[in-house]
């Protein structure tokens, strides 16, 4: 993949070579080219996901040599035989590459679920290059009101569509509560509001920048240790944790009233220590979501169209692909929300 000798062109890539963090660093691979019911995508932004760090830290599964980024957005800028209709439309891609289309998951519309799955960014050369090529049934045209960094963020807003819509977690008039302000946090927020409920976010002291985007966004916010000030009376209708920590977890459980909702959207990415009696003697409903379906993506569609979810206010830096050390670092720090990369800002390969 990385041979400078190979035939055609070559474009830069982010590549996570082998197993071990210190195997993900910058090279080159051959510009990819579209074949049947397939489109080359010119990259205008790839989001840097949490799953981005845990596959650098050989914490989510991935088949090195592979180029990571699977928070994709840009123009069609190639299309194979039967995909001529996206030439030129802006999209985000949803991320399986290949799902079998044959067993129980896939036949249900749950190709999420799918054993043999491969994403892109993990399995598959994903979005941190200059071109990535996708099969056309994953594309979804951005909203003309997006702009052209924000549409990385559909992939995101469509996990959470996954673990929050249909059936929608909350109803009218629901307390809800999200533990954690970052991208998925906010996106979660917006989501359930969009559902009718009333909602707080929760952060540390060191979210305190995330926690006002949240409130420019409207969205009541809190210190995770002033949780119990604003929590009703037996707790919150609907928790939702977008942190992915063991605390957050802990808080959010806690903080949820008998025979509530709770949500699981963050990932830990490692075990963790559970007080499991918390969801028996609460009679707790749990739920959660892995990754995106279409339906998700559809409805993702709807939520944007409607300006019942805004994506741009969430996009915090964008830097070039050659500056992706630095903001790799950042993300870990929870400095700053959304923080992308756009190859183009390094000109020329």
């Amino acid at each position: 993949m990385t041979d400078p000798n190979a035939e055609g062109p070559q474009i830069p890539g982010l590549i996570k070579r082998a197993t071990g963090a210190e195997n993900v660093g910058l090279g080159t691979l051959p510009r990819p080219t579209a074949g049947p019911d397939e489109v080359i995508i010119e990259v205008y932004a790839t989001g840097i996901c949490g799953t981005d760090l845990h596959i650098q830290d050989d914490e989510f599964p991935s088949l090195p040599p592979v180029v990571m980024g699977h928070e994709v957005t840009g123009r069609v800028v190639e299309a194979g035989p039967g995909a001529e209709g996206w030439l030129g439309k802006r999209v985000a891609p949803e991320t399986y590459f290949y799902t079998c289309d044959r067993c129980p998951a896939c036949l249900a519309g749950r190709r999420n679920l799918c054993p043999t799955r491969r994403s892109i960014g993990s399995h598959v050369n994903g979005g941190f290059a200059t071109h990535v090529k996708v099969p056309q049934r994953n594309l979804h045209e951005v909203h003309p009101s997006i702009g052209e960094h924000a549409g990385a963020l559909y992939e995101p807003l469509s996990c959470v569509a996954q673990c929050l819509c249909d059936p929608a977690v909350a109803s009218p008039g629901d307390t809800a509560l999200v533990v954690g302000p970052g991208a998925m946090g906010i996106l979660s927020a917006q989501v359930l509001q969009a559902q009718g409920a009333v909602v707080t976010i929760s952060g540390t002291a060191a979210d305190q920048q995330r926690l006002d985007i949240a409130a420019s966004l409207g969205l009541a916010h809190v210190l995770a240790g002033d949780l119990a000030d604003v929590t009703p009376e037996g707790g919150f209708d609907v928790v939702v944790d977008a942190s992915g920590n063991e605390r957050g977890i802990d808080a959010g459980l806690r903080a949820t009233r008998k025979g509530g909702h709770y949500v699981q959207v963050g990932l830990a990415g490692k075990p963790i220590a559970l007080d499991i009696d918390l969801i028996c003697l609460r009679e707790l409903l749990v739920t959660s979501g892995f990754a995106s379906t279409p339906r998700s993506w559809h409805r993702v569609e709807k939520l944007v169209a409607a300006g019942q979810v805004v994506l741009d206010p969430l996009v915090s830096d964008v830097a070039p692909l050659s500056q992706w050390q630095a903001s790799f670092g950042r993300t870990r720090k929870a400095d700053g929300l959304k923080l992308m990369l756009d190859p183009r800002m390094d000109g020329p390969a």
